[in-house]
């Protein structure tokens, strides 16, 4: 994945999940909107070096780093004020990262309750073939090395729900 290339692999990444898909004019709006607050970012007096990306029309990743410094408290309340904040303007709510976002049959990104993602593996229509999303990831490094779309089989959902490959 080739985004966040002027980041370190240790940058912190924040994921927010939209309840349904953004066109390209929201993604690129939500995208211009955050930039004033990425270019005046501070943590405890430092720059912080954020950027934001937009993927598979759903997810938008928030990343920053600070050399020598890090990333916490008032600078991450800073930053979830400046998300929601965009995200009012353009009407998208965030999902709870307890929901499950998963990819189709069709290949189009879809979510889940933990009982509705049981009740799609009983009936089939999820299987540890099924790519899904991990929304917990927390830095650049893991997003780079394919942690955030994967077979369930080989994510958290596979311990959580008993998903085991099929053979």
């Amino acid at each position: 994945m080739t985004l966040f290339t002027e980041l370190p692999d240790e940058a912190r990444l924040w994921i927010f999940a939209a309840d349904r898909p953004l066109s390209d004019p929201e993604s690129q709006t939500l995208l211009e909107t955050l930039a004033p607050f990425l270019n005046e970012w501070t943590a405890h007096g430092l720059p912080v070096r954020g950027q934001a990306a937009v993927l598979h029309h759903r997810f938008l990743l928030l990343a920053g780093y600070v050399p020598g410094g890090e990333i916490s408290g008032c600078s991450i309340d800073a930053a979830t004020r400046a998300v929601n904040a965009a995200a009012r303007k353009l009407g998208i709510t965030w999902v709870s990262p307890l929901v499950i976002f998963y990819r189709d049959a069709e290949g189009t990104v879809q979510h889940a309750t933990r009982g509705q993602f049981r009740r799609l593996i009983a009936e089939g229509k999820v299987t540890a073939e099924t790519p899904v999303f991990d929304l917990s990831l927390t830095t650049v490094g893991a997003l780079r090395r394919g942690a955030f779309e994967k077979p369930a089989a080989r994510s958290w959902h596979a311990r959580v729900f008993a998903l085991a490959p099929q053979t």
